[in-house]
């Protein structure tokens, strides 16, 4: 059957229709995600964890008793 194109037959015509975000795109927002609260959470509880911080504290008494014999 000839078409209006100067008599050719019938073209078979392919159409692309990409989905989606390249391939799990969504699931990388997630681990990034994650890791950014895990990070956020070990900062703020980084004293309690005893992960990081001033660990040499040197606690001065208020009060030193000193006893004198003279002869």
């Amino acid at each position: 059957m000839a078409d209006d194109n100067g008599g050719n037959t019938e073209r078979e015509h392919t159409t692309i229709v990409e989905t989606g975000g390249g391939g799990g795109g969504g699931g990388v927002l997630a681990v990034v995600l994650l890791i950014i609260v895990v990070l956020v959470l070990l900062f703020m509880f980084r004293h309690q964890l005893g992960i990081g911080g001033n660990k040499t504290s040197i606690e001065v008494p208020n009060k030193i008793d000193v006893n004198v014999n003279s002869h």
